[in-house]
Order: structure tokens, then C-alpha cells, then sequence
């Protein structure tokens, strides 16, 4: 079932509008918290204050991962189940990044190319471009126009660059039919999501369907079971598809008074919607295509149009800040795309192997982790806290500590962090990457506390049975707690 909750980015993308990094966030990595100094915790108050508070008994049933060290020290201040694997959800994105990093480099960008195969026969390459947007295939058609391009005879969609499947096997059917679960191929245009809005009518009305694409209405079957309702009432909207793909079932309500909602759907074919998009820019460049097509490969002889995406750094902000599933699946497969594939090898696994290899030269013991994806979709991850705390030292001690650094929320402040700790002494001073899923929680990064040296930590939650709001309060207090360290 598609949750009707969806992301900052794919909001944009429905209003059309390109996301930069802001430097909002750069500034609030300097910003020096107004601390409370009337609150402080000793390191030795620290256990018995964490206990009190993962030791309720609410938490009775769950597991909790926990390791606290300061940035430049091997010793613990807090250690519970540390050495433990627990399924990490997007915590598993700092090991992506932190790979990409360091094997691309922070001005690594990605190439998106249009060659002449022939007379009146054009092809154009995908590199994974995770950013990829209509405004960019805007740019590609006014170049071939500007060479004087004004027919196309036969246009290819070569989506060869990442080999395997498209989806991972171990994700859940719920998640793949959601625009976080969306198809990671080499041509992605518009992170691979259909964005839908659904509009109350007069009552007992079903809701009117509103595409932000108005074609891709064309390649659903849709089955609306929706009704409009009487002022205030409940407001709901579920969204499934069925196995093959196109039907799209639809249930729910809206109250005639309330605004409309909005969601986002994984496309099932996105190099046919590649190929849509792009011929419908073509067109508005006076183009015309008379035959579309797909294409496993070619000589790459003639580059006539070329498009790059922003560098790696700031690809790493949407990844880390907005906890982009797609954009970690992306680098992955840049990683594997590195290297000559073995037989029948999938691009995921070349970079899955990448990775280890990356981190184990980072000194991150491989024994801490097991990963199958790049983006913590998989429930087949398993990450302890001590590997978590090992990176982010490592990288927090690194020539691109700073860039790293950059690419995580800021409590307060940004993406998945911008709501929580607001108010507290943590806020601005915490960067750290979350992780949800059903029954897990996580939280990973760095502490600039104000009284003492900087701190990392990881705390991590498996087998929750509570609401993931209970568990972030729990693990918010801790860090608060954290955050009010001072030598004593």
C-alpha cells in the first residue's frame, strides 16, 4: 500500500520546480547553539540516564543498539548490544555515501549523452543520473536543435549501463510500488515517479484524479473506490497496484472541505518513460521523431549533446538529507559501473562489492556488516552500532570529513531532522542520519557539544512494536542528554 506522506523533493517535482542545495544548511553546520547551561549530565551520570530512559516499559520487548565515543577517542561512553547486528533501514546510506566519496571524489558528476548513430538515427545514453529532470532533457533538445537537427528518424533509448534488475529482490511489494521503491535503471527521469493529486468533488462524489504529467494517466488502469464526504470528516487515501503493474486501485475518502492530497507512484517501465518525455521535449524544440526505440549498447562514436548532473556533493545532500532511497541506489551502481562486470554480474553487486572493499580500506571491520542494497530498503541489511561509529569517526577525521559532514540534517534545521530537537540543546549541533521502517528506528552522527568534545554515536531499534514517534522521543531525549556532556 502507498503511503500518502511523500518527500520534500517529490513535492517539488509535482510543482515543477528544481531542487538545489541551499545554503541554509552549510550555515547551520557553523551555527553555535544558544546552550542552556543550567542543564548538564557528567560522563559518569551518562548509563544510568540512558538506562532510565530505553529501560521503560514500553521498551520492554524491543532491542536497542547503542555506542557513544567521542570523535578522537577509542573510548566508550556508552555501550549497549554495540557489537550486534540490527537491520539499520536508511542508517545504510552513510556507508553508500561514504563509498562514493571516497572512490568518485566530491566533483564526480554524471554524464548523460546524446549520440549520431547514423543518418536521421540519434541515441541517447543514461549514466544513472538520479537527478535527472525535464528541465534537463529541455536542455539536450535545444542542443540538437541548435546543430540544426529538425527530424529524427529513429530515437534510442540505451539504458544499458547498469545490468541486472531493476528492483532489489528482498524489497517488500509495498515498497516497490511507492516512488521510494521506484525502478533504479541507467535512463531515471524524475526519480522514476508518477506524482498524483486527488481533489475533493461535491459529496458522494468519487475524487478527480490529477496527473502532474497529464499523460501518464494513459498508462494506468484505474479502479477509483474514493467518495467525497461531508465537511470534517475522516480523511484517507490508499493507493495498490496489483503484480503486473498497470492496475492501479484506489480507495479512500476526503472531506468535501479539505485540501487535496497528494502522492507518488513507482512507474513499471521507465524507459518507455524516458523515451515519452524526451520526444515530447524534442517536439517543443520543432523535432519531430518518427520511431522510438531501445538499444543495449553502441559505439558511443559521435556525441552531439550532453548533459551533466550537479557534482557528487551535492548529490550526497539529497541522498543523506532527504534520505533518497533512489540516489542511493544510483551511486551503488555508479560504484559496480567502475569496474569490467563477470559474467551474468549485476552492476548492484559489482558495487556492493566496491563498498566492502572501500570500507574495509577505511579500516571498517567487514565482519560489523552485512549489506544487500545501497539504500537500507532491504530488511536483509544488518549493521552494528560499533561499524556506524566507526565510519563516522573515520570520515569525521578525513580530508572530506567537511563534505561528508555537509551531506547529513542538521538538527532543527534540515530534511529528515528539520522537525525534531527543535527547542533543545541539540539543536543546530546535531548532524545524523535517520532510518525508519515498520519496527525499526535509527539515528547515526555527530555531536558538536557545546561543554565538551566532539561526540559520535549510533542508536538503533529493532523489534518495536511501538509507534516510531515513541521510540525518535526516547532516542531524542538521549541525545539531548548527549548534548549537555561537560567535564566534570
Amino acid at each position: 500500500m502507498i503511503g500518502r506522506k511523500i518527500s520534500i523533493s517529490m513535492i517539488l517535482l509535482f510543482l515543477g520546480i528544481q531542487v538545489g542545495v541551499t545554503q541554509e544548511i552549510a550555515q547551520a553546520q557553523t551555527s553555535v547553539a544558544q546552550a542552556n547551561t543550567t542543564k548538564s549530565t557528567c560522563p559518569a551520570q551518562l548509563p544510568s540516564s540512558v538506562d532510565a530512559i530505553i529501560n521503560l516499559p514500553q521498551f520492554s520487548r524491543m532491542r536497542w543498539g547503542i555506542l557513544v565515543k567521542p570523535l578522537s577517542s577509542g573510548q566508550s561512553l556508552y555501550n549497549r548490544d554495540a557489537e550486534k547486528y540490527f537491520i539499520p533501514a536508511s542508517n545504510t546510506k552513510l556507508f553508500t555515501t561514504a563509498a562514493a566519496l571516497q572512490k568518485l571524489g566530491a566533483n564526480f558528476r554524471i554524464r548523460t549523452s546524446v549520440y549520431q548513430d547514423g543518418e536521421g538515427i540519434v541515441r541517447v545514453v543514461g549514466r544513472g543520473d538520479p537527478s535527472l529532470k525535464d528541465a534537463q532533457l529541455t536542455v539536450l533538445a535545444k542542443q540538437l536543435s541548435q546543430q540544426g537537427i529538425r527530424q529524427i528518424n529513429q530515437l534510442i533509448a540505451d539504458d544499458s549501463y547498469f545490468q541486472g534488475e531493476v528492483v532489489n529482490s528482498s524489497w517488500q511489494w509495498e515498497d516497490v510500488q511507492a516512488y521510494y521503491g521506484a525502478p533504479v535503471n541507467s535512463l531515471i527521469l524524475n526519480e522514476n515517479a508518477s506524482v498524483l493529486k486527488f481533489v475533493p468533488q461535491t459529496i458522494g462524489k468519487p475524487l478527480k484524479l490529477n496527473w502532474a504529467e497529464p499523460t501518464e494517466g494513459y498508462w494506468w488502469r484505474i479502479e477509483n473506490n474514493t467518495v467525497t464526504t461531508s465537511e470534517n470528516e475522516p480523511s484517507f487515501v490508499e493507493v495498490s497496484r496489483d503484480l503486473k503493474g498497470q492496475i492501479l486501485r484506489i480507495q479512500g475518502q476526503l472531506a468535501v472541505n479539505s485540501q487535496p492530497e497528494i502522492t507518488a507512484l513507482a512507474i513499471f517501465d521507465p524507459v518507455e518513460n524516458f523515451l515519452r518525455h524526451f520526444r515530447q521535449s524534442l517536439g517543443r524544440e520543432k523535432i519531430s521523431v518518427q520511431q522510438t526505440s531501445s538499444s543495449n549498447g553502441g559505439k558511443n562514436e559521435q556525441e552531439i549533446a550532453v548533459i551533466e548532473s550537479a557534482p557528487l556533493s551535492d548529490l550526497m545532500v539529497e541522498t543523506n538529507v532527504n534520505s533518497n532511497n533512489l540516489f542511493a541506489e544510483a551511486l551503488l551502481r555508479i560504484l559496480g559501473s567502475k569496474q569490467p562486470l563477470a559474467k551474468n554480474q549485476r552492476t548492484a553487486d559489482a558495487g556492493l562489492q566496491v563498498l566492502k572493499t572501500t570500507l574495509t580500506e577505511l579500516g571498517i571491520e567487514p565482519t560489523n556488516y552485512i549489506l544487500v542494497d545501497g539504500s537500507g530498503l532491504s530488511r536483509k541489511n544488518l549493521i552494528s552500532p560499533e561499524a556506524l561509529v566507526q565510519l563516522l569517526q573515520v570520515m569525521g577525521k578525513s580530508s572530506q570529513a567537511e563534505v561528508f559532514r555537509a551531506s547529513l540534517p542538521v538538527a532543527g534545521i534540515s530534511g529528515t531532522l528539520k522537525n525534531r530537537f527543535r527547542n533543545t540543546l541539540a539543536e543546530r549541533i546535531v548532524q545524523a542520519k535517520t532510518g525508519t521502517m515498520t519496527g525499526v528506528v535509527s539515528l547515526s552522527g555527530y555531536i558538536n557539544a557545546p561543554n565538551y568534545e566532539p561526540l559520535v554515536f549510533s542508536i538503533m531499534v529493532n523489534q518495536s512494536e511501538q509507534p516510531a514517534s515513541v521510540v525518535r522521543k526516547a532516542m531524542d531525549d538521549i541525545v539531548v542528554l548527549l548534548s549537555q556532556l561537560q567535564r566534570c
